[in-house]
């Protein structure tokens, strides 16, 4: 036969009143019964003295010595006692021989008779206290001597019953009762108002929904692959993910809970936009070898609590992007030199038809030469391929820009020279990125020019691009170096991140990056790179 079982709170707040509810109970009623025992104890060591001293102030009276001595000493001694009774709140009290007959009893029918009890000890002399079950029922009783000369004439107990002992015990318990169950419930209402609170906090889960949630909560923090920070209230780090440890670069999670943002050394720009009480949204920031996007979304409830950051990674689309630009900007040289081509084609058809076919040979010849020659020199001062390629493209971007774009003949850069930690797109990113903004600086100048130097010596690579633009101001050396710095209005990719990225790449390959003003009066950026390997050719 199964027996029906209680319904079990299934919230974690419901669990916690139902136990704080039945320890609160357990506690009043221990401590209840401890109080009764307790009490019913002190009762009968407060009935003891008590009859006690009735007894000795009895015994010591000089009345009852006097009375004891008479022929008949009960009929003095039966009206003192019922006096005494009544006024020392006793239930009885007796006078007797020394051989325990009675002189005085309660109960007129008891006198003459033998006393019910022990007599010896006071018969010696001594006074003692016990509980015996008289012939007006248990009670609480004192025996004491009446002594005159050293010798004892008589004997005295004064008692009080056990029932009645028992009824103050159960009205002091009685009431005991009732303040503990005041005090029960006003803890059933604090732990219930308590406990409403929790719930809130809690939403109603128990602590298997609790504990199965943080397991989720845990697995998904861990799995998503984006970097996930949480700040308190404080700007501290109460929470990273892996994401967000290996995006920013910090150390293990034991490491950086608890610590200010301020002090994880990252980069200023991204150090205030995490400090920032504003949202930020789809921000780019670089750290010393990443491009993130940044977005903060502060957690408020009345008050400010915290933020919330997301970390995404776009250092391979923000390359990717580069590339994408440096081949629109291909196409729309390849584009601009397939009109120029079809001009020259119809010029040199144009001649043929007019019967001058020498001219039109010389023409034709005169347009290859050129590009030829601009070829060679390229590829004359640097046979590395990637910057070769890099440096055709560009220049055929220049100069549909209206910009020369030209190779110093300081140039000398072999294929074969630069060693395998200078990885192409490393390159490309620097190289590209300086030329693209000195491009921009000279268009619009007198003889726009733009002049790349590009050689290498046993220990490194050098790289420089001057134009003939406005130059820099010294107060904006470090700052344009910045993402988000620019002397141009933003475009509509926005502007101000080539150069932070160049000397993020710069950094990451632990070369230097410098800007000063050049010889023609615009600016000169020059980068150098240490090359960790010996560095060959011919």
């Amino acid at each position: 036969m199964r027996f029906p079982s209680l319904p079990r709170p299934r919230s974690l707040a419901g669990q916690l009143f139902a136990m704080q509810a039945v320890l609160i109970a357990v506690v009043v009623a221990g401590y209840a019964l401890f109080t009764y025992v307790s009490d019913e104890r002190q009762a009968e060591d407060a009935a003891a003295r008590h009859a006690t001293a009735v007894a000795r102030s009895i015994a010591d009276s000089p009345s009852v010595r006097t009375a004891i001595h008479t022929p008949d000493p009960t009929k003095d001694l039966q009206p003192y006692a019922l006096q005494v009774m009544r006024d020392a709140n006793v239930d009885f009290v007796t006078i007797m021989t020394p051989s325990g007959i009675r002189w005085t009893h309660p109960d007129e029918k008891q006198i003459g008779k033998h006393f019910l009890g022990r007599i010896g000890p006071a018969q010696h002399g001594r006074t003692f206290t016990e509980t015996y079950t008289g012939t007006l029922g248990a009670s609480v009783r004192a025996v004491t001597p009446v002594e005159e000369n050293g010798r004892v004439i008589g004997l005295v107990s004064a008692g009080i019953k056990v029932e009645a002992i028992s009824a103050r015990v159960r009205g002091q318990v009685t009431a005991l009762l009732g303040v503990a169950g005041v005090a029960l419930l006003l803890g059933a209402v604090g732990t219930y108002v308590v406990n409403a609170r929790l719930r809130r906090h809690t939403h109603g889960m128990n602590a298997t929904e609790l504990s199965r949630m943080h397991d989720y909560h845990q697995a998904a923090l861990h799995a998503v692959r984006e970097g996930l920070l949480m700040l308190d209230g404080q700007f501290r780090v109460a929470l990273i993910n892996d994401g967000g440890q290996e995006l920013l670069g910090v150390g293990e999670e034991e490491d950086v809970i608890g610590r200010s943002v301020a002090d994880l050394g990252l980069p200023a720009p991204l150090t205030g936009a995490l400090l920032s009480s504003e949202p930020r949204v789809d921000e780019v920031h670089l750290t010393a070898s990443r491009v993130l996007v940044v977005n903060t979304s502060p957690v408020s409830g009345g008050e400010r609590r915290g933020t919330v950051v997301t970390l995404r990674d776009v250092t391979e689309l923000q390359s990717l992007m580069g590339e994408l630009d440096s081949e629109r900007g291909f196409t729309q040289a390849l584009r601009s030199q397939a009109h120029e081509a079809a001009n020259r084609l119809h010029t040199v058809v144009s001649l043929i038809e007019l019967g001058r076919a020498e001219e039109a040979v010389d023409f034709a010849t005169a347009e290859l030469e050129l590009a030829q020659a601009l070829t060679d020199q390229v590829v004359a001062a640097v046979s590395e391929p990637v910057l070769a390629a890099l440096l055709l493209g560009k220049t055929a971007q220049a100069n549909e820009r209206g910009v020369e774009l030209v190779v110093s003949a300081d140039s000398r850069l072999d294929d074969g020279v630069l060693p395998p930690e200078l990885s192409a797109r490393d390159l490309v990113t620097v190289l590209g990125n300086l030329i693209d903004n000195a491009v921009d600086a000279a268009q619009g100048s007198v003889r726009a020019r733009v002049t790349v130097t590009a050689y290498a010596s046993a220990a490194e690579l050098v790289l420089r691009v001057s134009d003939t633009g406005p130059g820099v101001d010294p107060a904006h050396a470090d700052l344009v170096f910045q993402r988000g710095f620019s002397t141009k209005p933003a475009g509509p990719g926005g502007r101000g991140l080539g150069l932070a990225l160049v000397r993020q790449a710069v950094t990451r390959l632990d070369g230097t990056l410098t800007v000063a003003e050049a010889e023609e009066g615009g600016a000169v950026f020059e980068v150098r790179l240490p090359l960790r390997t010996s560095v060959g050719g011919g």
